[in-house]
């Protein structure tokens, strides 16, 4: 079961079941996301892949099973309390305060740090990750394009100092050019020691920059395993990456 890679679990699901009503939206789940690696969930609109992301962070209750975070069950814990934990939900659909400058859009993603320092170190470290931010920190966050809103959402998930981050979606109405240049910034995050689970719907890219995959069927795992082995199976090429 679960990601057959010789680091230990960060992350440990297993049974995790949810529904909104009556609907089961994840029918028992079993996952693990090896530490210092990049994890990526696939499957079709609708199989439950925001859900799983979800459950994980606490934003929806599991109806069963539990959810490990660093050897830790953090199932039914607060939405607040598991990010302190440093496990961090970048949501689709980037979440950009209207109103709030790029700056202060950031320092709200470090509303758990305590240390000054600590967000000052932060903040740099983000605008040198992503240049334009820094140029645009006075502007209002909502202003920005579809491509620098997002490097605005990563940015201030950064603010947390996250240990494991979980991203919805990232290239999701995206230019081409600025699709690449997201995954090439997910894939230093991971280089520099983040852990990432990852759900996108450009499964070749995230195939390509992922170590394993699981792929989601109407609430089931279907399939997993390394994901160079997934990128190569015959029913993945078929159904996510085009003939």
């Amino acid at each position: 079961m679960g990601a057959n890679l010789s680091s230990e679990p960060i992350l440990q699901l297993s049974g995790l079941a949810a529904a909104y009503g009556r609907i089961n939206a994840l029918n028992g789940i079993d996952l693990s996301v090896p530490k210092g690696r990049v994890v990526t969930l696939l499957g079709a609109n609708g199989a439950g892949k925001t859900t799983t992301l979800k459950t994980i962070s606490g934003l929806v209750r599991a109806a069963a099973g539990t959810v490990r975070f660093e050897g830790r069950d953090i199932t039914g814990m607060a939405a607040h309390d598991i990010a302190r934990l440093g496990l961090v939900h970048v949501p689709e659909g980037r979440h950009v305060l209207r109103g709030l400058s790029v700056r202060e859009n950031l320092e709200l993603g470090a509303f758990t740090v305590k240390s000054a320092q600590t967000r000052k170190q932060r903040l740099e470290e983000v605008f040198s990750l992503f240049p334009i931010l820094e140029k645009r920190q006075g502007q209002d966050g909502s202003l920005l394009s579809g491509g620098e809103q997002q490097m605005l959402a990563i940015g201030r998930s950064l603010m947390h100092g996250p240990r494991l981050l979980l991203l919805d979606e990232p290239s999701m109405g995206l230019a081409p050019k600025l699709v690449l240049e997201t995954f090439r910034i997910i894939k230093r995050l991971n280089e520099a020691g983040t852990t990432i689970l990852l759900v996108e719907q450009n499964a070749r890219l995230a195939l390509k920059l992922a170590h394993y995959g699981y792929v989601l069927e109407s609430g089931h795992i279907r399939l997993e395993g390394e994901a160079r082995a997934l990128s190569a199976d015959p029913s993945i090429v078929q159904a996510y990456l085009g003939s």
